[in-house]
Order: structure tokens, then C-alpha cells, then sequence
């Protein structure tokens, strides 16, 4: 199973790291309660969000992709995450939501840019 291989296993990994770190910087910056049972009301309608961005992009198949794999995991977070903060009376702000979506954007495409330069054959090079 595609799901299953390290490649893929590292890359869900380091997107929900990334979420958590988001998470937690807001709730730092913003002196909000640090308890595991805060950081997951924050954490979860961003982690619900970004699963769903897996599975509607089928990122198992290239997960290191940018476009469309990256831009449709880090929309879906945000979509999803905001719908879910404001049916669950967390509430949102236009300020929160712009800030959200750019540090994510920076997060989750990101980094799948940095690992594709890296990973990136090199041609033309001899030895």
C-alpha cells in the first residue's frame, strides 16, 4: 500500500508537525492556555482539514508535489480549519484567517519546495 511507504509516511508526518508548530505559535504569541487539552481544540479542525486535504489529492501518489499536491492540502487546512473553528464557536477573525492562510501557505508549500530542490536529480553534472 502506496500509504504505507517511508517517503509517504515522512511527508504526513512533517505536514502535521508543521500544523502543530502553527498551532502552537498562535497560542505562544497570543498568551492562550498550553495545555494538550488546549492546543487540541486549537489543533484539531486544522489536523481534520489537512487529512482531508490528503485524501481529496491523493497525495500518497507524489507527496512531495507543490502544485496541485501542496496547494490542495494547504487549501483544504485552511478551508476545512476555519469551517471547523466557527461550527465548534472557536470563532474566527479575517485577521486570524489572513494570517492562518499565509503561514501556512509558507509552511506546507514550503517545504515540499525546499525537498524538491534537494531531491531534485541533477543533469548535465560529471563527475
Amino acid at each position: 500500500m502506496k500509504l504505507l511507504r517511508p517517503r509517504v509516511l515522512l511527508a504526513l508526518l512533517v505536514d502535521v508537525i508543521l500544523v502543530v508548530v502553527f498551532v502552537l505559535i498562535g497560542r505562544v504569541s497570543h498568551k492562550e492556555d498550553l495545555s494538550l487539552a488546549g492546543i487540541l481544540t486549537t489543533l484539531w479542525p486544522f489536523l481534520v482539514g489537512l487529512l482531508l486535504g490528503w485524501f481529496v489529492t491523493r497525495s500518497w501518489n507524489t507527496p512531495l508535489r507543490v502544485f496541485w499536491n501542496g496547494f490542495g492540502i494547504w487549501l483544504m487546512t485552511i478551508l476545512f480549519g476555519m469551517i471547523l473553528r466557527a461550527v465548534s464557536g472557536q470563532g474566527l477573525q479575517l485577521s486570524f484567517v489572513v494570517v492562518a492562510a499565509i503561514v501556512l501557505a509558507v509552511f506546507l508549500l514550503g517545504w515540499r519546495a525546499i525537498a524538491r530542490l534537494v531531491t531534485r536529480p541533477r543533469r548535465g553534472r560529471t563527475a
